[in-house]
């Protein structure tokens, strides 16, 4: 098995959290090959967050032109690597063993996609720790078609937050599909799944990454989600999320209470309510005027290209 991954990382207005992640990525057990950098606000970017490495490559692009499945799709097809690690520049490595236990899925040959548990970071709050536990448990699992009866939605659950893809696969199957206002890589996780492949989770390549979304951010981001359902109803459609958000929120209350943190559960039912909120307006975006729709959006530079309906 060669080990030879591209780490492909989008950035914006990067500072220190960059430099972090490129420090433990040069510290790994298996060093990818090659980094390459999609910068979006060149302006704000400064050369010395990014060591002197031989195998980072940059590319400025406007923030206008980035879509979260064009963009990554471009760097992708610009890798010659045969396995394609995507990250966040807010994702930090927890050990020095990702990348080798990323690719260690790839040797069932049955694998397309490998990614990675997210551990909350020291100062997220008791709800987000606690949902990203339910997110991302302690045990790695396998996700294929056949799951879909038990698992529903969550059979396509992957997160670019930190995947690593099979290339041949990836393009195989076209890449990510764009135009993308978000969830490009769960809507290529059905994709492979609908063709036979399957996507591991792996609970022993582990980031840091978590964030404490204000309600109106929570809003923001599953709108953003809604509509990226509605824009892949034959995908979407047929395997309802819903499901899964109530099933979330009965057992993070129960381990909130468990733990007496009454306060944690209002928290819980407060964010959940605009989560739903921001989700089934997100649904509803064709009925929606313009402004309204540019008010929920985590991603108003999307709708100012965006040509569908």
């Amino acid at each position: 098995m060669k080990k030879d991954v591209t780490v492909i990382i989008p950035t914006w207005k990067p500072g220190k959290e960059l430099t972090l992640l490129l420090q433990r990525l040069k510290r790994q057990t298996v060093r990818p090959q090659r980094i390459l950098i999609i910068n979006t606000d060149e302006t704000s970017f400064r050369e010395e967050l990014v060591e002197d490495w031989s195998g980072i490559s940059m590319l400025h692009i406007e923030k206008r032109m980035f879509d979260h499945a064009g963009t990554r799709d471009m760097a992708a097809r610009m890798s010659a690597s045969p396995y394609l690690l995507f990250m966040t520049m807010d994702a930090l490595p927890a050990d020095t063993h990702l990348i080798e236990n990323l690719l260690d899925a790839f040797r069932d040959e049955h694998t397309a996609v490998a990614y990675a548990r997210q551990l909350p970071k020291k100062n997220a709050g008791i709800c987000e720790r606690h949902v990203r536990a339910f997110n991302y448990p302690d045990r790695s699992f396998l996700q294929r078609e056949e799951d879909i009866p038990q698992r529903g939605i969550r059979t396509y659950f992957c997160s670019n937050v930190c995947a690593m893809y099979r290339k041949d696969v990836y393009l195989e199957l076209g890449g990510f599909r764009a135009p993308a206002i978000f969830n490009e890589d769960m809507v290529f996780a059905a994709e492979a799944v609908s063709n036979g492949w399957q996507i591991a989770y792996r609970a022993d390549a582990r980031v840091y990454h978590s964030h404490n979304y204000s309600a109106r951010k929570q809003l923001k981001r599953n709108f953003d989600l809604g509509v990226s359902q509605k824009m892949h109803p034959e995908i979407f459609e047929a395997v309802p999320a819903e499901g899964t958000g109530m099933r979330m929120i009965r057992e993070v209350a129960g381990k909130l209470a468990g733990e007496g943190h009454f306060a944690g559960i209002a928290a819980l039912i407060w964010q959940s309510a605009w989560k739903y909120a921001g989700y089934l307006a997100g649904k509803h975006y064709q009925q929606l005027p313009p402004f309204v729709i540019r008010a929920l959006t985590m991603n108003p530079e999307f709708w100012d290209t965006y040509q569908g309906k």
